[in-house]
């Protein structure tokens, strides 16, 4: 019995080491295997970031919010030497600590006075204002006096906005529940300086739709002599509240509104005005116009001048006047305007660069020159301008587009932009000449291939350069100018590329498609890391498809699609007319009056050519797509069901009725005028068409595209007796990110609902 027992107890001893070896094999084997736990809960694949960094002064150095070594859940701010990179702590995390806490301040955001070193400012305690956090407290940290204390005390806890120095540094301005205010930094006395804000009246920020399609959102500014505030005032009384349904976070539902002005109806009306800071007196500037028929986007100081360039774009969009205001003689003056017969553009963000921006008409030292960017020729250009001749200089000459523009050396005679001539897909640094002499010249080096973005220092002397490719993930190095030289690697990302060596990654290939149309068209596939060439693989095409997304671009993707390539899918994405593409502006506008149709079709009649490849399987093709690209997915689902069998659309517009007035304007037109280019672009009105499978993915709290558009969609299905999958996220935004493991539910939603109605894998 004992020996039985021993060789019994030997051989489960036996088993136990053979089982475990067998699963560490497993796992060793599993390690080149992409898994939705370890890409949405894992966080090993979390790349290294490089921002929150300040340039001061002309850019010779720069500050960073550092963890500190001696305070626990502290920070410090750290001042480096662009060249050397040479550091020393500025600030640290005691000094940030108030007096009456044991904690020191969480840092969201921080700026220096104009002398840099003096004070600094520091945004804490953050609440969210629709996509951003706008709102929460600030503080002052004096230098000179070691001193740390709260602005705006005896208002209410994070009420504060766009908190800012006056040029001399001895006051600073806020917004305050649709208010504005002035704090003396010597007294602390608080001036209030409008009386008449309220939810309907905004005084010195914006409402939900000129924030979320013009970018607008800190909307006053000091003059650059103190002397005055400038400020915009939106007033949305006739704006409408569209009501979304918080039903769980209470015994009773309750409504949270928003205004939200829907195509079709009339905008906030919108007026700027300066202040006295001395007197509290307001003057307002009366532009010509129907001011809830226009738009006033952009306003700025004009440096060494007391006046105001302020941009009035018309409702169709399509019309931009420049007005020049001088305070000293109340002159008003247009002296250029911008038009298109589609629309025009108040920034032309690249989409590789970002959307967020609220920029300013750049000026020469001179105050009179200024850099402008137009498609008046076919070409997204640079021109140089002036206020008082009627004259200009064409600086990018060719037949190419710039993406964004950097700035201006003139001292050196240069101006510097991203461009990419000969491949829409990817970005380079640029300069040419300042005098329009000289040609184009190319400063990225030619290992760099792929997508360089580039932030600039203001004395045009060294630039932070991001660069990634579609097979490179993100490195960030700090470079020097005009001549370009890597002065320092500021992100490696040398984990992140060591975890990357370990995957099994599928094979990323760029190509073009031509259609029948003639129409020539970007696009990039992940097949398989065992890609058999002899066999038919399943395809996901990833799409967005509008005016505000390129996704083509040789830039680092998203894991997933990695993932579902390891799976047995080829995962393909295309540009079609319409999207942002350096292409010139007939390509990027052909879309006006035609979104839901021309982009749609181009999409089809590319994937009616990628069906011919030997490598497709035409019979399991799918589409998925997350906005705009979720819009895609039901015109296509609904359009062309004999090509795609299963779409997943994650919030997605069906009626183009239901969303914003400023984007679907911009590129449809007004619904009034053209009742049937609405009924035609909308997706909805071809759900009778379906005849695959289709997911339906929405966040019930969205303020961008709201439920409606799903819950809308949904009658129209059932009334069509079409079978379909929902899913609701409850109080979730746009992002679906609200609930704790939100992004992990979803896209295993989405991959379980593909592989369930796709079979994986080459045939």
């Amino acid at each position: 019995m004992k020996t039985h027992g021993t060789l019994k107890q030997s051989l489960l001893l036996i088993l136990i080491i053979c089982s475990t070896s067998l699963t560490f094999a497993q796992e060793l084997a599993d390690s080149s295997k992409l898994t939705l736990q370890r890409l949405f809960a894992s966080g090993e694949f979390r790349q290294e970031w490089f921002g929150g960094y300040k340039w001061l002064g002309n850019g010779d150095h720069y500050t960073l919010v550092e963890r500190s070594d001696t305070v626990k859940g502290g920070l410090d701010i750290v001042k480096y030497d662009t060249k050397t990179g040479k550091k020393e702590i500025l600030v640290n995390a005691k000094s940030l600590t108030p007096a009456d806490s044991e904690k020191p301040l969480r840092i969201y955001d921080y700026s220096w006075s104009a002398d840099n070193l003096s004070k600094l400012l520091i945004f804490t305690n953050t609440r969210r204002v629709w996509r951003a956090h706008t709102r929460g407290d600030y503080w002052i940290y004096d230098f000179k006096k070691d001193t740390l204390y709260q602005l705006g005390r005896n208002l209410p806890e994070s009420s504060l906005m766009f908190t800012k120095f006056n040029p001399d540094g001895d006051k600073v301005a806020f917004v305050s529940k649709h208010n504005i205010y002035m704090q003396d930094l010597n007294t602390l006395k608080i001036t209030q300086l409008t009386f008449d804000g309220t939810e309907e009246i905004i005084n010195g920020t914006f409402d939900w739709v000129y924030e979320e399609e013009l970018s607008c959102r800190d909307g006053f500014r000091w003059s650059p002599d103190g002397k005055q505030i400038a400020f915009w005032q939106l007033d949305a009384s006739e704006i409408r509240d569209f009501l979304m349904i918080n039903y769980t976070d209470s015994l009773y539902s309750y409504t949270i509104p928003v205004q939200y002005p829907k195509a079709g109806q009339t905008p906030s009306s919108a007026k700027v005005g300066y202040i006295d800071v001395a007197s509290g007196k307001i003057t307002w500037i009366d532009i010509p116009g129907d001011t809830r028929n226009n738009y006033l986007p952009r306003m700025q100081w004009i440096d060494n001048k007391n006046q105001l360039l302020i941009q009035q774009l018309n409702r169709h969009q399509n019309r931009n006047k420049l007005w020049l205001f001088d305070l000293a003689s109340g002159e008003l003056n247009n002296f250029y305007t911008e038009s298109d017969s589609a629309w025009v553009d108040i920034d032309f963000p690249d989409i590789a660069q970002g959307h967020w921006d609220m920029t300013d008409v750049p000026f020469l030292k001179n105050g009179d020159e200024f850099i402008w960017v137009s498609e008046k020729d076919g070409w997204r250009h640079l021109y140089k301008k002036s206020i008082s001749k009627d004259e200009e200089i064409l600086l990018t000459k060719g037949d190419y587009d710039i993406a964004s523009f950097y700035g201006i050396d003139e001292k050196k005679g240069y101006v510097y932009f991203n461009a990419s001539p000969d491949n829409s897909t990817q970005r380079y640094l640029y300069r040419v000449n300042l005098d329009g002499s000289g040609n184009l010249k190319r400063l990225t080096p030619k290992d760099k291939e792929g997508v360089n973005l580039y932030d600039i220092a203001p004395g045009m002397q060294f630039a932070v350069e991001t660069s990634s490719s579609l097979t490179q993930p993100k490195t960030v190095d700090l470079i020097a100018l005009p001549k370009y030289k890597v002065e320092r690697h500021l992100v490696e990302n040398k984990k992140f590329r060591d975890k990357i060596a370990t995957i099994d990654m599928g094979i990323p290939e760029f190509f073009t498609v031509t259609t029948e149309d003639g129409i020539t068209m970007d696009g990039y596939m992940i097949k398989p890391p065992d890609f058999d060439p002899s066999k038919k693989y399943p395809v996901l095409f990833d799409l967005y498809g509008e005016p505000w997304g390129q996704t083509a671009k040789d830039s680092w993707g998203n894991l997933w699609h990695d993932m579902l390539a390891q799976q047995g899918y080829i995962v393909m994405t295309m540009d079609n007319r319409g999207t942002p593409c350096l292409k010139g502006r007939e390509w990027r506008k052909s879309i006006y009056k035609k979104i839901g149709i021309l982009n749609s079709h181009d999409q089809a009649m590319a994937t009616k050519e990628i069906l011919k490849w030997d490598f497709v399987d035409p019979e399991r093709i799918a589409v998925w797509g997350w906005s705009g690209g979720g819009s895609m997915t039901l015109n296509l689902m609904f359009r062309y069901p004999e090509i795609y069998k299963t779409g997943m659309a994650v919030a997605a517009v069906s009626n183009i009725r239901y969303y914003d007035n400023v984007y679907q304007e911009r590129y449809t037109g007004l619904p009034q005028e053209n009742p049937e280019v609405y009924d035609e672009g909308s997706p909805i009105t071809f759900a009778k068409n379906l005849m695959g499978n289709l997911l339906i993915v929405h966040g019930t709290a969205d303020d961008n595209v709201h439920y409606q558009n799903a819950e809308a969609l949904i009658l129209e299905l059932i009334k069509n007796q079409k079978q379909f999958d929902v899913m609701p996220y409850p109080n979730c935004s746009h992002s679906i990110y609200e609930i704790p493991g939100a992004r992990l539910h979803l896209y295993t939603l989405l991959t379980n609902y593909l592989e369930d109605h796709v079979e994986s894998g080459g045939k």
